[in-house]
């Protein structure tokens, strides 16, 4: 079983990278704050040796988060340029349009995803030609089950769900909040087929590609391309699929599985975390710093 290596900090890694995509919610902010060190780790990347492109789930387009960015402090020098989910799901909306879309998520909050595509709303699953999920309506109250009875009837009618989020949990504070990538899992259960252009697909690292060397001004070599990110099934495993190596920190969305696996400060207890995942980062550390 092979063990990733255990850096002290991402000055070690570098020399050997020419830019870094990397993950946003647990990694430089929780949702309430922003995380000191990392930011400051990835700001000196920046400024000696390449692009950082931010790579989040988030279901809305980039343009609308950067104010999110800017209300929990999080500086400018710690990114060159941001890719969202969103920005990677509206072309599959765009081809879908009129619809009538069954819009499952807080519209008010998410209405950026659908701005300019000309789509139509449906009331539920009876009368929408397709699902967009930005997660729950209630984040902090709804649970996957509550929809259970509407999946059910949109599962019967063979709608497609596309997801436009794909994280499953996230963390905000000391809680776990579901995601839209929990409700396309029960959905899955129920028969339905689901679509995502988010992590781990390769729709939003084709996006981010070509955003870090539209920043670099050049061709970038994809061995000199490092992903940061705390998610097995999201950042770890689209890295992996993308053949990008990959720095996991194990004290974000993972962090009570891996005390539970034994001593998290093991290269050892890591890799059998991953293995256990089916997946495998060259990387691994706590959390982000220089």
């Amino acid at each position: 079983m092979p063990s990733p290596e255990l850096p002290q900090g991402l000055s070690e890694l570098a020399p050997r990278y020419d830019a870094i995509l990397c993950d946003v919610w647990g990694v430089i902010h929780n949702g309430r704050e922003h995380f000191e060190a990392p930011c400051a780790a990835l700001a000196r990347f920046g400024a000696g040796h390449g692009p950082v492109v931010l790579i989040s789930n988030a279901p809305r387009p980039s343009a609308a988060l950067h104010g999110q960015l800017d209300g929990l402090n999080v500086p400018r020098s710690a990114w060159s340029a941001f890719v969202t989910s969103g920005d990677a799901t509206r072309p599959l909306l765009a081809d879908r349009a009129p619809g009538p879309v069954w819009a499952i998520g807080p519209l008010d909050r998410d209405r950026p995803l659908y701005e300019g595509l000309d789509l139509e709303f449906a009331d539920g699953p009876a009368d929408a030609a397709f699902i967009c999920c930005t997660g729950p309506n209630d984040e902090m109250n709804d649970a996957a089950e509550d929809y259970r009875a509407q999946l059910e009837v949109a599962a019967g009618r063979e709608l497609l769900f596309v997801c436009a989020n794909p994280d499953r949990w996230v963390q905000k504070g000391d809680r776990l909040i579901l995601c839209a990538g929990g409700l396309a899992e029960l959905y899955e259960t129920l028969g339905g087929h689901v679509q995502i252009a988010g992590k781990p697909h390769a729709p939003i690292y084709d996006l981010a590609l070509k955003e870090a060397e539209r920043q670099a001004g050049r061709p970038l070599d994809r061995s000199r391309i490092l992903c940061i990110g705390d998610g097995m099934s999201t950042d770890v495993a689209g890295a992996q699929r993308q053949g990008l190596d990959c720095l996991f920190l194990w004290e974000g969305v993972h962090a009570a599985d891996l005390v539970q696996a034994g001593d998290a400060e093991t290269a050892r207890a890591v890799a059998e975390f991953m293995a256990r995942h089916g997946t495998l980062a060259r990387y691994a550390m706590p959390r982000l710093a220089w």
